[in-house]
């Protein structure tokens, strides 16, 4: 099952912002970090995995699925299992600034906010493929919602009218057209520095 609680508690339990906006920043906090005692290689593990699991907002049988289908797959296993993390529907969605938070980016995919290829698509674990298109509902664009997203995009397209809003290379975004268009898959540089892969693929392959 997935964690429904106080998302600042997982924060403080890995130590860091898991979730890469202000309010879940340590040091903006009041309550210190909690420093137990020296953990075990094996701990080490486990809270790598653990926090990794909680930056993509998937359930612990996602995690390992994942972890799984990599290891199936040519290439490097850690390498391929972030691959798949990071293309799936939903963090797509918060890598091209179209939600602030996985968790904003799920509810919003869940709703069936967006368009795959133009057709209606509302599963977050989708995996996107280079070449998909993903747009946003016509309708909601001028939502509530959505209008401050169009506004900043557009103000962005007028001043840098070949730039992308978003700095993740492998994802191009239109500020006009309010599209995001997956171009390449992710590679290691593209990876978040903060997800020890090595360790969480040590984890599973004991």
């Amino acid at each position: 099952m997935r964690y429904t609680g106080p998302k600042m508690k997982l924060c403080r339990r890995e130590g860091y912002n898991l979730f890469g906006v202000e309010k879940y920043n340590l040091e903006d906090n009041h309550r210190q970090v909690k420093r137990g005692n020296k953990l075990s290689e094996f701990g080490v593990q486990l809270r790598k995995k653990q926090a990794a699991k909680r930056q993509y907002a998937v359930s612990e049988k996602q995690f390992a699925r994942y972890y799984q289908k990599a290891a199936k797959t040519t290439g490097v296993t850690g390498d391929q299992m972030i691959t798949l993390l990071e293309t799936r529907f939903d963090n797509v969605v918060l890598r091209a600034n179209f939600a602030r938070t996985i968790m904003q980016a799920r509810q919003s995919v869940g709703h069936a906010h967006f368009l795959v290829n133009g057709k209606k698509l509302n599963i977050a674990s989708y995996q996107v493929r280079i070449g998909d298109i993903i747009t946003i509902k016509e309708r909601l664009k001028e939502s509530v919602l959505y209008k401050t997203l169009v506004e900043e995009f557009g103000e962005f397209a007028k001043k840098n009218e070949t730039a992308s809003v978003t700095s993740v290379q492998w994802l191009t975004v239109d500020p006009k057209k309010l599209s995001i268009t997956m171009n390449s898959l992710p590679g290691p540089s593209d990876f978040d520095k903060m997800i020890d892969i090595q360790r969480i693929v040590e984890f599973y392959s004991k």
